[in-house]
C-alpha cells in the first residue's frame, strides 16, 4: 500500500483541547462523574464502567470540562476537555519497584491498576471486553508487531523502553497463573534490539497473523485457554508507567499515514490528542476520508475528531467516491484487488488504497474468497448466513467466538457484504445475553 509512516518522531506540543471517547470503547456502559465546567486533574476520574464501578477512567488532562457530547440513547460519545494554561494539576499514585513487585500480592496489584485508571489496557478473549479481576487468565499475550496498516512501529515506539517492558511482563507474570507470551514477527525482532531477546513466539505471516487471538488459535491446548487475557506492547509500555512512575501517563506514540496524509510519520502526542494536530485539514483537498486506528479495523472521522484510548494510529486516504470512467474496459492496473480478475495482480508497485466500493451489495455468490483470508479456518459466509437465520447454535459451532474481528473477509468480498460488521454485531449482543445470564 502507498502511505506507510517514516520511523522518525516529532514530539507535538500539547494541544488546547483534549477528549476521552467512551463510546469507542467496547461493551462498557459509562456512568459520568463529571459534569460541563467541572475543573479537573490529570488522573482525576471522569467516568466509570456501570458494570463494575472498579473501571475508572481517568483525565489524560488538567483544565475544565468544556462538553459533553452525547449520541442517541443519551451515550456518551465524548468528553472534551480545555486543557489549564500553565500548571495543569495531577494526582499521583504510589510507586512501584521491582523488589515491591515481587512482594506484592496479586489483589493489591490488581488494586494499584484500577486506582491508576489502566486496567483498560488489559481485555479478555473471546469478546475482547474488560477482564474481571476476580478471574485468573490461563495465559496473557502480548503484541509487539505492527501488520495491519498502518499502525506503530514496535522498533520505534520500543526504542529505549526494554527496561520498562520488561517491568511490564514481570507486573503480567502477577496477573495470572499461566505464561506470559510476548510475541513478533520475524523482522521485528531483529529490530528491536535488547527487547527482541524478551519474545517468546515469532509469528508468521500477513495480517492479522499478529493479532493475538490468531495467535491463541495456534498455539492453545485447551478449552480454559480461550479466556487468555491480551494487551498491546504500546498499552504495556502505559501501565508501566503508571506503576513505576506512580503518574498517570499522558502521552503515546501515534503513526500517521495513508495515501493522502500530507506528511507521513511517527508523532509523540498526548493520549486523546485533536485530529487536525496529526494532520493539518489546510493541506488536504477536504474530499479525503479520515480513518481512526488501522485501514481494516479503524472508524470513520474527521478532522473534528479526537484520538481514542486504543487507536494509535490516523489514515487519511482519499475518498474516491466519482464513478469510473468506461470502466468495464479498464484493465485494473492500478485497482487494488484480492481477485486476479485485474491486472494490479501483476503490478508490482505499492498501489493507493481509497474508499470506492466498486460496485454495489449483492448476494453472496460462494466464491470462498473469505474463507481462503479467514486467519482462524471459519467459514465466513456460512457463519453470516446462520446470523441472518438467526441460528445461534450453528453460527457458534462453525466458530463465530474464534472470530478475530480483522475485516479481511468484508475487504475481499466481491459482494461488498459487510460480514465482519455482521459478525462483530453478533458476537457482542452473544455477550450481552451471557452477562445478563450470569447476572
Amino acid at each position: 500500500m502507498v502511505g506507510a509512516p517514516a520511523d522518525a518522531v516529532n514530539r507535538l506540543p500539547d494541544p488546547d483541547r483534549i477528549a476521552l471517547l467512551p463510546d469507542r470503547i467496547p461493551h462498557i456502559k459509562p456512568r459520568l462523574l463529571v459534569a460541563e465546567g467541572d475543573p479537573v486533574a490529570i488522573g482525576a476520574p471522569l467516568f466509570e464502567d456501570k458494570r463494575d464501578e472498579r473501571f475508572k477512567f481517568l483525565s489524560p488532562a488538567g483544565g475544565t470540562v468544556q462538553r459533553i457530547q452525547f449520541g442517541p440513547r443519551r451515550s456518551v460519545k465524548a468528553i472534551v476537555i480545555a486543557r489549564a494554561r500553565g500548571e495543569e494539576g495531577e494526582i499521583r499514585f504510589p510507586l512501584l519497584d521491582e523488589q515491591g513487585l515481587a512482594a506484592m500480592e496479586r489483589a493489591q496489584l490488581i488494586h494499584r491498576i484500577l486506582e491508576g485508571g489502566l486496567w483498560w489496557v488489559l481485555r479478555a478473549l473471546p469478546f475482547r471486553d474488560l477482564p474481571d479481576p476476580e478471574r485468573v487468565p490461563p495465559m496473557i499475550l502480548v503484541g509487539l508487531a505492527a501488520k495491519e496498516p498502518f499502525l506503530p512501529s514496535p522498533s520505534v515506539y520500543l526504542k529505549d523502553q526494554a527496561a520498562l517492558l520488561g517491568f511490564g511482563l514481570k507486573v503480567l507474570g502477577k496477573l495470572t497463573a499461566g505464561p506470559v507470551v510476548l510475541f513478533s514477527d520475524a523482522r521485528s525482532r531483529a529490530e528491536l534490539g535488547p527487547a527482541g531477546a524478551m519474545l517468546t513466539h515469532v509469528v508468521e505471516g500477513a495480517y492479522p497473523s499478529d493479532d493475538p487471538g490468531a495467535v491463541l488459535y495456534h498455539i492453545k491446548r485447551n478449552a480454559a485457554e480461550n479466556h487468555a487475557w491480551f494487551v498491546s506492547g504500546a498499552d504495556l509500555l502505559l501501565l508501566a508507567q503508571l506503576l513505576r512512575q506512580g503518574r498517570c501517563p499522558t502521552r503515546r506514540i501515534v503513526a500517521v499515514g495513508g495515501a493522502a496524509a500530507p506528511v507521513r510519520q511517527h508523532y509523540d502526542v498526548r493520549l486523546g490528542a485533536p485530529l487536525a494536530q496529526l494532520a493539518d485539514p489546510g493541506r488536504l483537498t477536504g474530499t479525503e476520508r479520515w480513518i481512526v486506528g488501522g485501514l481494516l479495523r479503524g472508524y470513520a472521522s474527521s478532522a473534528e475528531g479526537f484520538m481514542g484510548l486504543y487507536e494509535t494510529s490516523l489514515n487519511i486516504v482519499p475518498a474516491d467516491e466519482a464513478p469510473d470512467f468506461m470502466a468495464l474496459f479498464n484493465p485494473g492496473w492500478g485497482r487494488p484487488s484480492y481477485s486476479r480478475t485485474f491486472l494490479s495482480r501483476l503490478n508490482p508497485q505499492p498501489l493507493v488504497y481509497g474508499c470506492k466500493l466498486h460496485g454495489d451489495r449483492r448476494a453472496c455468490i460462494a466464491c470462498l474468497h473469505c474463507a481462503n483470508v479467514c486467519p482462524v479456518r471459519m467459514l465466513p459466509h456460512m457463519v453470516y448466513k446462520a446470523i441472518l437465520a438467526e441460528e445461534v447454535e450453528e453460527y457458534l459451532q462453525l466458530g463465530l467466538l474464534d472470530c478475530v474481528e480483522c475485516g479481511l473477509c468484508a475487504y475481499v468480498c466481491p459482494s461488498k457484504i459487510e460480514l465482519s460488521q455482521t459478525f462483530i454485531a453478533a458476537r457482542r449482543a452473544y455477550a450481552r445475553e451471557q452477562a445478563h445470564k450470569r447476572e
